[in-house]
């Protein structure tokens, strides 16, 4: 409607008030001057009747004339058209009556009308005219309107504007104001040309309204002129503001938000199975094979001693493996080569074994190239080809990634079925360099629901067996070639099998709180047993508890030289009586833990523990157990007895879990920032780290990167510098002056300033955290050791982003803490009752220990 964007109404306008007979006779003249301009213009009048039955596409000039056909069905012809507009639009002035006087008192269109029409057209026309004219005329007819009243500052005509825009009458179903506020939405350019346009007629109405033709006064064109372009930049200022406060749009984004949470499966608020079951219903699509093996083209060759050499496809394949890998460290490793060979010569035929016998003679450098070229032109692809390629992954990632779990969409952890290659193995394992072999459909076991469809193996291959147990978590099984140990394919950490089982695993290191005080009570008298058994085992226990020691199994002959608590040898530890910088009784670790981490830790023990340990090493040799009558399984099978489900492992997750909710509480301080916070969070799970030994080898990236960050501070301490007597010359100038200019711009550059100086604190303390963390795996405690509730709860309690926390996929992993833990979460400060659900934490069901979670990959 052309009257939103009018302006102001002048002096002159607010006459047409005095005369209501004058004003009722030329209101249907114009009316009938209407008609005819329409009809000129190629547009046919109808009448109103007609016009209710129009289609909703109709043009704008439709839905002016129907407006103004509606006045007509008025009873009372002698209220003023300025009145009628009011009743109208609830924000219509007299200049509306102006602007079509003088539209149609000129049938031709002038220059300024010409874009006007087909702006007009391309808007479409909403069905709430048709409902919203005929019946708002006749109830407000006869309500008395002072038309002095109505004109007001342009920012509350402003307002008027926007409600008009986003607002339907009453009567309108609410499926049509819907449907009305998508289409305003769809279409912002052409509410924005429309304004545009009625500004323009606006200003046109303007000049009229003082009872001069356009062509009376030059002046009077320029004046109108003038005010078309302010109104036009008015129009475009008013116009943002409605747009992006369209509830429609508000409504949408927490519709949005409201779907992602309801694909939540909130699992942690309903009851566990009580009868063993792991699901009801299990429904997936099975694993994913890689590819096939393609032969090396023609001109790569592999050379023996110099000479060419053609291996059959087996063969070939598995030389293609040690290429790979020729730049790698592990190729000048004598056990890694003389496995590999011994497992090469198995594939190749009578003729290739008889004359391939030395690795040495080996020439791999044509197909270790090749291998580089190919990944080379990956990384070197267009961004049309990395986006194909991603987009396949991504639907294989759909359709094999996604399995049905009582009848909840769950993600699958590792849906691909490792492919062929040499093992590696973790530290010196005896077993680097055999051949991983290939998997196929025939060694695969598949776990389903009976009713499910069981997906179809690749074409001319059959599954090895299909299981119907819901007592076990996984989906699929088989057993790898290296060790003999089984592989399996299970959901996602972020999955409820995951998450309830970490959960009950804090559960139980929370309620071991509650007995600790007991179990260290009874270990300090075991030590004084007369029986050797409980001796060594309250002294393992002992260092189980304050050192945080894994609990140790017994290893086969072709397994690595790892080693845990229960099965140190005598040559892992030294004594000694007394050492100046630590204290007496001191006693010196050195093994190698899991992965073939090195262990190395000088700690001062009790008295009662250093004699125990003196006795236990007498008469032994090094390679001699230091327990050498405790089992774990003993171990474990006494913690039992002490707490219902305790094992050795849970003590370590206790005290991780206690020692970083300890470091929080004597760290953060509530004045700090939030770099300060997330800094003192990172110095706590150091602590936990270094317990735990999570040690890694600093990165070869590390320096440079280092560098890289202390090439920002250096340039931010200039910058900083260089703003600061900038700020020192301006306090002067200002104190001279004392002017409002000067003033203001000393605010402004005190604000620059205080933001350079917070971004040099924010790189300072990011390098001073890297420094510190960069031989400490942080991740690892805080993923498998560390009741994620302790964070969340820092976190809503300091106002600190939990994204600073935790990645993505670790909040996906943590969902549940995310939603249980309050500002007031305490992992031992706690008086509430803990119930366990009993969950199965076996390795029976393919579960592997704490920090284990990757169940279908090599150990690297």
């Amino acid at each position: 409607m052309t009257s939103i964007a009018n302006p102001k109404l002048t002096t002159s306008m607010l006459s047409t008030n005095s005369t209501k007979n004058t004003s009722s006779s030329s209101i249907k003249k114009e009316v009938n001057n209407n008609n005819t301009s329409r009809s000129s213009n190629g547009n046919t009048s109808k009448s109103p009747i007609n016009n209710k039955k129009e289609p909703a596409q109709s043009s704008q000039v439709k839905r002016k004339s129907r407006v103004l056909s509606s006045s007509d069905e008025s009873d009372d012809d002698n209220q003023s058209l300025a009145k009628k507009a009011a009743a109208l639009n609830g924000q219509i002035t007299s200049t509306s009556v102006a602007v079509r006087h003088e539209q149609k008192k000129d049938s031709s269109p002038t220059k300024k009308d010409t874009p006007e029409t087909p702006t007009i057209k391309k808007e479409p026309v909403t069905p709430a005219v048709k409902k919203e004219t005929t019946p708002v005329v006749k109830k407000e007819s006869t309500t008395p309107v002072t038309v002095k009243q109505e004109p007001k500052s342009e920012s509350a005509h402003s307002k008027r504007k926007s409600t008009h825009v986003d607002t339907d009458d009453d009567d309108i179903p609410l499926a049509k104001k819907a449907k009305n506020q998508a289409q305003r939405k769809s279409v912002p350019v052409v509410v924005k040309k429309e304004k545009i346009s009625d500004a323009r007629s606006s200003s046109t109405g303007k000049s009229s309204s003082t009872g001069k033709s356009p062509s009376a006064s030059s002046s009077s064109n320029r004046k109108s002129s003038t005010n078309a372009k302010q109104e036009k930049s008015t129009a475009k200022k008013e116009l943002k503001p409605t747009i992006s406060s369209s509830p429609t749009k508000e409504s949408t984004g927490k519709r949005k938000k409201k779907e992602e949470d309801e694909d939540v499966w909130r699992w942690w608020e309903e009851e566990k199975y009580t009868d063993g079951r792991k699901w009801t219903t299990l429904e997936h699509k099975g694993p994913l094979f890689p590819p096939p093996y393609e032969s090396l083209p023609p001109r790569v060759k592999f050379l023996y001693n110099g000479t060419e050499v053609k291996l059959k496809d087996p063969a070939e394949e598995i030389m293609t493996f040690y290429s790979r890998m020729l730049d790698h460290d592990y190729t000048s490793k004598e056990v890694f080569n003389t496995n590999f060979m011994a497992d090469w010569r198995k594939s190749m035929t009578q003729a290739e074994r008889e004359l391939i016998k030395d690795i040495r003679k080996c020439d791999f450098t044509q197909v270790a190239n090749y291998f580089k070229e190919q990944t080379e032109q990956r990384k070197a692809m267009s961004k049309e080809e990395k986006k194909n390629l991603k987009d396949e992954n991504e639907k294989l990632r759909k359709e094999y990634g996604y399995c049905m779990w009582d009848k909840h969409r769950q993600p699958v952890g590792n849906y691909k079925i490792e492919p062929p290659g040499l093992f590696r193995g973790r530290g010196e394992h005896p077993k680097m360099g055999c051949v991983k072999k290939r998997i196929r459909p025939e060694d695969v076991i598949i776990n389903i629901g009976r009713e499910a469809h069981i997906p179809k193996p690749p074409e001319g291959h059959h599954w090895k067996e299909v299981r119907h147990d819901n007592k076990v978590s996984w989906l699929v099984m088989w057993t790898e070639n290296i060790r003999g140990n089984n592989k399996y394919i299970m959901l996602n950490a972020s999955s409820r099998v995951k998450g309830e089982r970490d959960w009950q695993k804090y559960e139980k290191a929370r309620k071991l709180h509650r007995v600790i005080d007991k179990i260290r009570e009874n270990y300090q008298i075991d030590w004084k047993s007369k029986e050797m058994r409980i001796r060594q085992r309250a002294v393992a226990l002992y260092f189980i508890d304050k050192l945080a020691l894994r609990v140790g199994n017994e290893k086969d002959e072709d397994e690595a030289d790892t080693v845990g608590c229960c099965s140190l040898r005598v040559e892992h530890i030294k004594l000694y009586d007394r050492i100046e910088s630590i204290g007496e009784n001191i006693v010196e670790f050195d093994f190698l833990g899991k992965d073939s981490i090195r262990y190395t830790n000088k700690v001062s023990v009790e008295s009662r523990v250093y004699k125990n340990l003196k006795l236990f090493m007498e008469n032994k040799e090094d390679n001699d157990e230091l327990f050498d009558r405790l089992t774990t399984s003993g171990l474990n099978q006494y913690l039992s007895e002490l707490m219902d489900g305790l094992t050795a492992k849970v003590f370590r997750t206790y005290n991780a879990s206690k020692t970083l909710q300890d470091q929080l509480d004597l760290l953060t301080n509530s004045k700090a920032n939030v770099p300060e916070k997330v800094l003192a969070y990172n110095r706590a799970n150091r602590q936990v780290a270094l317990l735990c030994n999570h040690q890694r080898s600093i990165p070869k990236t590390f320096e440079k990167s280092m560098e890289t960050l202390k090439a920002k501070i250096d340039a931010k301490k200039a910058e900083v510098t260089e703003q600061k007597a900038e700020l020192k010359r301006t306090k002067l100038e200002c104190k001279n002056s004392k002017s409002q200019a000067s003033q203001k711009k000393l605010e402004q550059i005190e604000k620059k300033f205080q933001r350079s100086d917070d971004a040099l604190k924010k790189l300072e303390l990011q390098a001073l955290d890297r420094e510190e963390n960069k031989d400490i795996a942080l991740g690892t405690s805080k993923l498998n050791y560390l009741d994620p509730r302790i964070s969340v709860a820092w976190c809503k309690k300091w106002n600190v982003p939990i994204e600073k926390i935790y990645s993505k996929t670790q909040r996906d992993k943590f969902r549940w803490a995310i939603d249980m833990a309050t500002a007031d979460y305490h992992f031992h400060n706690y008086k509430g009752e803990i119930v366990l659900r009993n969950v199965d934490e076996s390795n029976n069901n393919g579960d592997e220990e704490d920090d284990d979670e990757e169940q279908n990959s090599d150990d690297e």
